[in-house]
């Protein structure tokens, strides 16, 4: 845990590709409103950003090394996009602390730096949204959806 550090949100700058990201939950959020279940959202997330060009792997099992065992199904993050941005939708009335914490685990472990909590139950979107950065200091890992 030494090696790596975590930043809060008001320090990261905007970047175009999480912008794009956010442009497709908006029109999601638009078309469908307030109100639905998590689920109804991720999925037509998943299929707003894949008819915009990214690659998107929704609920993938990620496994953690454990005292030298390996835990298949250690975590499952909502989205995984481009391999570099995941994203954790939420249905709720409001964000909490236990959000962020489980997207920086995710963060953590993936070894992707970058995430987004998206809180579909806000109106406006943006106002249940954070974006949260895990900066690692060793190589990251790739995540690659399972094959079928």
């Amino acid at each position: 845990m030494a090696n790596r550090v975590r930043r809060h949100s008001s320090e990261i700058r905007d970047d175009g590709f999480t912008r794009r990201v956010l442009g497709c939950g908006i029109k999601v959020h638009k078309t469908l409103g307030v109100g639905l279940l998590e689920s109804a959202y991720e999925t037509c997330l998943a299929l707003e950003l894949t008819k915009n060009g990214f690659s998107v792997v929704q609920q993938v099992a990620l496994p953690i090394d454990y005292d030298g065992d390996r835990i298949a199904l250690a975590y499952v993050p909502d989205l995984v996009i481009d391999n570099r941005l995941i994203v954790e939708v939420k249905a709720v009335r409001k964000l909490s602390p236990v959000h962020e914490s489980q997207l920086l685990t995710y963060l953590k472990w993936s070894g992707i730096t970058v995430g987004l909590l998206m809180n579909f139950h806000a109106d406006p979107l943006m106002s249940g949204v954070k974006r949260l950065v895990w900066n690692h200091r060793e190589a990251a890992v790739t995540v690659v959806p399972p094959s079928n």
